[in-house]
């Protein structure tokens, strides 16, 4: 890179785990509660990325495009999702190849690490306790912690500040067009992994400053100089 990096911010999920199993379990729990039928793990995949009251209503409609009205989802829905994720929040959640050799890697260089998620404070801490996550990281910012949440780059930015780092010497890793778009406006470097969630959309197609296989080789760019 041109610039040396002073630290590097994280999504999540798609990302860093691959929790779409855990969130089709709660999606089905939800729906067999409220006695409709289940969705496929494909839909599931196509629907996270905005948070889980987002994911209740696209489940719900079988829509993405639901997550563009500002109305919430049904409290009885989005209570049934809640209560049956937090019981398998983290059972099959596994961290995609290379993340943990890419964040030892950025570690052992001394670069900070924070998380940021749309995912609610709730369900983010304990599921990266129980992944082993938890200790990379200094800073953690889940969807409901601040007024905004990606493609807003209110909490790239509130973390960049908690690390005491400027934006523009910071390294943004993500799997969607939230945080492309969140990582540009905080004036971040982008880097994106094709793998991820990204409501169906091909990362190709977006302007992040290199699409990278893995964790480990977005590392291996942000700590290589001038590369």
């Amino acid at each position: 890179m041109s610039a040396r990096c002073e630290a590097v911010l994280i999504d999540l999920d798609g990302t860093l785990l691959d929790t779409v199993l855990d969130l089709h379990a709660a999606a089905c729990g939800m729906l067999r509660q409220l006695g409709r039928p289940e969705v496929a793990i494909e839909d599931i995949r196509a629907y996270v990325g905005r948070g889980i009251p987002n994911l209740v209503k696209r489940v719900l409609a079988g829509s993405l495009a639901v997550a563009d009205d500002p109305e919430p989802p049904p409290a009885e829905a989005l209570a049934a999702f809640k209560r049956h994720y937090a019981a398998c929040n983290g059972r099959a959640a596994r961290p995609f190849d290379g993340v943990l050799t890419g964040l030892t890697m950025l570690r052992d260089a001394g670069l900070p690490l924070g998380v940021i998620t749309n995912k609610a404070r709730e369900f983010t801490l304990p599921l990266l306790e129980r992944t082993g996550l938890a200790p990379f990281f200094s800073v953690i910012v889940a969807g409901d912690m601040l007024p905004k949440a990606k493609p807003d780059p209110m909490p790239v930015i509130w973390a960049c500040g908690a690390l005491k780092v400027s934006p523009v010497q910071t390294a943004m890793i993500g799997d969607s067009v939230h945080d492309c778009e969140a990582g540009h406006a905080a004036g971040c470097r982008v880097f994106l992994v094709p793998y991820g969630y990204n409501e169906g959309r091909d990362v190709r197609t977006l302007a992040a400053e290199a699409i990278v296989d893995s964790i480990e080789e977005a590392a291996r760019l942000i700590l290589t100089p001038d590369a």
